[in-house]
């Protein structure tokens, strides 16, 4: 009987647990995730605002919106989240944009522990689902105030500055300066050790001896931004690994990125990923934002964004194989069709795309190579687009998984698009066997 429950386990999409509770924490052994030793693969999505509605309802949350969609994660065959762990800011502008709120830092020192208590909530709900969640620390862009608010807080940005919208050399400029701050990145580390310290005060455990939390990340997206802060970029990421390692001997890391579009060139990118603390390293692909079609010429470009989307991730699993350490595809995204928000708009190229993406994962699993998971951007389940005046998230709007400065609706993948539901289940089968 022993035998029969172990195997049955094997064959679990993301890891061998029960159904109902997890036995032990993601683990990385060379370019596997591993939990009890046996390797898992998993498909996740981002769901950076999970945080937020685990707030009491009276104090902001939604919490049965939030059982809904795990529940209607778990049953797609989707077992991991990317979350934020909270808000840097003031509930003022940076870079023209009201970044997310309620902040989960309000200034320096200063915190709104009812987030928190929401990250409670939500782990206790992930670990009874079996599920896992990665969860990020700040950010390198405004929308969740980050770097930025930080570089405001130690008056290396005024509020008139921060609060305009920058072009993308003086974004470049300003963000670059984090690196060499000091005073921004103790109030950064300070803000770091509080999480590590937490104990969930509905499960009893400290957050370093949660198994819920599948790793840590340092930041969404952390980029150099101009070739000269590089050195001082490598030296702060090496500084907060050995931070996080040394408080939290339970938990995998990573540091968030892009790639190699985000750290320069791909010598950064392996670079950065060697070191001893960071246990798998992220790509994000992002075809919109880097220019690889053009709207007018979409349907003509398409298959030309498949190829350089499959050249991107193998160009880094090749990297990640010679460095023998996972591989996670974390972010990516595509429009819904004709660039619509609207929820009953088609995916179909989307969905197409996905399917590209999906492949790469099944494929790498079948020949033991280095793409252990993938979390599609991003999730908004039963969430709703305001009839706003413009696209764009206002206050009393459903929290969706296009962050406040994108149109709401824009990546969104719905719990009413079949079509991708039915790709994903799809895919999460083939896990299994």
């Amino acid at each position: 009987m022993y035998n029969l429950v172990k195997i049955a386990c094997f064959f679990i999409t993301f890891c061998c647990n029960s159904v109902n509770a997890q036995s032990g924490f993601v683990r990385q052994q060379q370019n596997n995730f591993v939990i009890n030793n046996t390797p898992c693969y998993f498909i996740g999505t981002n769901m950076w605002y999970a945080n937020l509605l685990a707030l009491p309802d009276g104090k902001g949350g939604n919490r049965s919106r939030l059982l809904k969609e795990l529940d209607f994660l778990k049953k797609q065959g989707v077992t991991n989240i990317r979350v934020l762990v909270g808000a840097q800011g003031e509930d003022k502008l940076v870079n023209g944009v009201q970044p997310v709120h309620p902040a989960l830092q309000t200034a320096t020192g200063k915190y709104n522990t009812d987030i928190l208590d929401g990250m409670d909530f939500l782990l206790q709900q992930l670990a009874s689902r079996n599920m896992y969640g990665v969860f990020y620390f700040s950010n390198n862009w405004e929308w969740s105030g980050g770097f930025l608010q930080y570089l405001n807080w130690h008056k290396k940005i005024d509020d008139a500055t921060l609060a305009k919208k920058f072009t993308w050399d003086e974004q470049q400029d300003l963000t670059s300066n984090f690196y060499s701050c000091d005073d921004c990145k103790n109030d950064y580390w300070a803000f770091v050790k509080m999480i590590l310290k937490r104990t969930n005060k509905l499960t009893g455990k400290k957050y370093i001896n949660e198994p819920a939390i599948m790793a840590w990340e340092i930041a969404n997206e952390p980029r150099p931004m101009r070739p000269a802060a590089i050195d001082a970029y490598k030296l702060f990421l090496q500084q907060t690994g050995l931070l996080i390692k040394t408080a939290d001997k339970n938990h995998l890391l990573t540091l968030g990125t892009e790639g190699y579009m985000g750290t320069e060139n791909m010598q950064v990118f392996e670079q950065i990923h060697a070191d001893k603390n960071i246990d798998y390293a992220t790509i994000h692909i992002w075809p919109k934002n880097w220019g690889w079609y053009k709207d007018s010429t979409f349907k003509n470009d398409f298959q030309s964004v498949i190829k350089k989307t499959s050249d991107y991730i193998k160009e880094h699993e090749a990297v990640m194989m010679k460095i023998n350490k996972p591989l996670v595809v974390e972010e990516f995204g595509m429009p819904r069709d004709n660039f619509s928000f609207a929820v009953n708009s088609t995916v179909e190229y989307r969905d197409k795309y996905y399917e590209s993406v999906l492949q790469s994962l099944v494929v790498s699993k079948t020949s033991g190579s280095a793409i252990a998971g993938i979390n599609f951007w991003t999730f908004s389940g039963f969430g709703k687009p305001a009839k706003n005046e413009t696209p764009f998230w206002k206050e009393g709007d459903d929290l969706l998984g296009d962050p406040p400065m994108e149109e709401q609706g824009l990546n969104s993948v719905f719990s009413s698009d079949t079509s991708t539901w039915a790709l994903i289940n799809k895919y999460a089968e083939l896990l299994k066997k």
